[in-house]
């Protein structure tokens, strides 16, 4: 069986993956519970695709496991991100500074369709620039949306605009801080 790609993004309430500002600071993981489920969600997942500011802000992870006084399950992603492949799709970024990781000039479906067909686990692309290619192209088999219970009013959309689709819920979880995590399956 292919493997999925998975759109996963953490997101406000109102649909935004940072605000006017470029800030998603709102944003973070850092209730336990939350942690827990976005490493199970990434335990699954053998590359990444990221445009290039999406890369600049994830690998922080190729060094994460260097801050003292780390928790556990802040550990756990930093490993979980080492060992994933990593593909950055930039005109602009000279070289990559993570290991398992190449960069590409650009994006093309064809080679994503040909890396979905050939991998053993789930491919995940993070930030919406990329994703909006990646769906409109149709490569993306599903959508995992962590909203945070916050509404900023503006600033990057999770979703792209004018690209209607018909989404199935699969999951759908509450946490006890008021996350809610949602995933869909495109096109069902």
């Amino acid at each position: 069986m292919a493997a999925k790609l998975i759109y996963l993004m953490l997101t406000s309430l109102d649909g935004y993956t940072e605000d006017e500002r470029g800030q998603f600071g709102w944003a973070t993981p850092d209730d336990d519970e939350v942690h827990t489920y976005v490493n199970e969600l990434g335990a699954s997942i053998s590359t990444y695709l990221y445009g290039r500011k999406m890369y600049e802000t994830m690998v922080y992870w190729e060094t994460a496991h260097q801050v003292p006084n780390q928790p556990k399950l802040v550990l756990e992603w930093a490993r979980q991100w080492q060992a994933a492949e990593k593909i950055v799709y930039s005109r602009t970024l000279a070289a990559p500074t993570s290991a398992r990781t190449r960069l590409e000039r650009t994006f093309d479906p064809e080679a994503v369709r040909l890396l979905k067909a050939s991998a053993e686990q789930d491919l995940a692309v993070a930030g919406p620039e990329l994703a909006a290619q990646a769906l409109r192209a149709g490569l993306v088999d599903e959508m995992q949306l962590i909203l945070f219970p916050v509404v900023v009013g503006g600033g990057k959309r999770f979703f792209p605009a004018h690209w209607p689709a018909s989404l199935t819920l699969i999951e759908e979880r509450r946490f006890a801080n008021g996350v809610v995590a949602m995933r869909y399956a495109v096109g069902g």
